[in-house]
């Protein structure tokens, strides 16, 4: 009799411990969704960013393009100017577009990457994959914000643009660390989406 009672004893502690356990890590899954539909809210600033940037690149695209036939046109039509520092302004407008649009590509996972192996590897370790790589994106940004600003402040200060004697050579540097700061926007998302991932389902997000 005591044996049984014994057993039965053990049984019900058995099944508290087990149903603490399942507590906690419902508990657990709660607190994280919790965070994660706090963080959520963020996701609008986020896509105005995106919409800003784009907006950015479009007009420095058209600017590019109205510029470029403007000096081209300039050549052969004798009451259309052909200014001298239509190259030099073109070249750089096309800077902050060419990183700016990179850092767009960014957001919506467009360039280009190595993914002929990853139906033959597990989800779980090509979530890893894809969480490292943006963590190294995320590294080579923080460089380029850094190393960038150096350069502008330092090399770029001390010249001026051939075409514009008073233009500081400081604006054809700026792009780098311009270019550090949107990845660095972009790619926080990113590494917060992968981490998301381990986490909540698929279905679920």
């Amino acid at each position: 009799m005591r044996c049984l009672a014994l057993a039965k004893h053990l049984m019900i502690y058995e099944d508290l411990t087990d149903l603490c356990k399942q507590g906690l890590a419902e508990r657990k899954l709660y607190n994280m969704d919790s965070f994660f539909k706090a963080v959520d809210k963020i996701k609008p600033v986020y896509d105005v960013t995106y919409k800003v940037m784009l907006f950015i690149c479009k007009v420095l695209l058209v600017a590019d393009i109205l510029i470029t036939s403007m000096s081209v046109l300039g050549r052969y039509v004798p009451f259309i100017p052909d200014p001298s520092w239509s190259e030099e302004v073109v070249l750089t407008l096309m800077s902050y577009m060419a990183v700016l649009s990179a850092a767009l590509a960014i957001r919506r996972g467009a360039h280009i990457r190595m993914t002929a192996l990853d139906r033959y590897l597990p989800k779980t370790l090509v979530k890893i994959l894809d969480l490292l790589n943006d963590v190294f994106v995320l590294g080579l940004a923080l460089v380029m914000i850094i190393v960038g600003w150096k350069y502008a402040t330092t090399i770029g200060s001390k010249g001026t643009y051939v075409s514009l004697p008073k233009v500081s050579r400081f604006w054809m540097y700026f792009p780098i660390p311009i270019a550090g700061v949107a990845m660095l926007v972009f790619e926080l998302e990113a590494v917060y989406n992968h981490i998301k991932g381990f986490f909540v389902k698929e279905g679920d997000k």
